[in-house]
């Protein structure tokens, strides 16, 4: 089991919109991250991302962006996620089956031009998930990655 710490909390109400960054969060099987456009059921409820995983991103472009830029709900760090399909996150009660890795889209480049391709190596633009149980988390909590049963 590995532990980190939960940095940010960011959503958007529909496609294109801007992030909205947040202190706290709902996140519950129906919608995700309460208040988030692609939060619907299924395997992409929530997208983590690790903050040095954004960090080697920035640095390939030599630019500094903020972390919002990925689009991802969850910003963490001190974990590594690469390659972590089937562990589970558990942040406060909430616990959080990874299934897959975020492939970047196109708007990255739309937003900062080699984007996209800065994320591509070693799983940088972080995971997708799926919401296993239900709870309320905050910028600031403990967050573990491993199996459980």
């Amino acid at each position: 089991m590995t532990k980190g710490r939960l940095l940010g909390i960011a959503i958007r109400q529909k496609s294109r919109a801007p992030m909205m960054e947040q202190g706290t969060i709902e996140i519950n099987g129906e919608a995700g991250c309460a208040g988030d456009s692609r939060g619907k059921p299924g395997d992409r409820q929530v997208t983590v991302m690790a903050r040095e995983d954004w960090e080697a991103a920035c640095g390939e472009l030599a630019r500094e962006l903020p972390w919002t830029t990925r689009r991802a709900n969850l910003l963490v760090e001190g974990l590594p996620l690469r390659e972590t399909t089937g562990l589970q996150l558990t942040i406060g009660n909430v616990v959080l089956e990874i299934t897959g890795e975020t492939d970047p889209c196109g708007r990255m480049d739309e937003l900062a031009p080699g984007l996209c391709g800065a994320l591509q190596p070693n799983w940088r633009g972080g995971v997708c998930c799926r919401v296993l149980q239900a709870g309320v988390v905050s910028v600031g909590d403990q967050v573990e990655i491993g199996v459980y049963s």
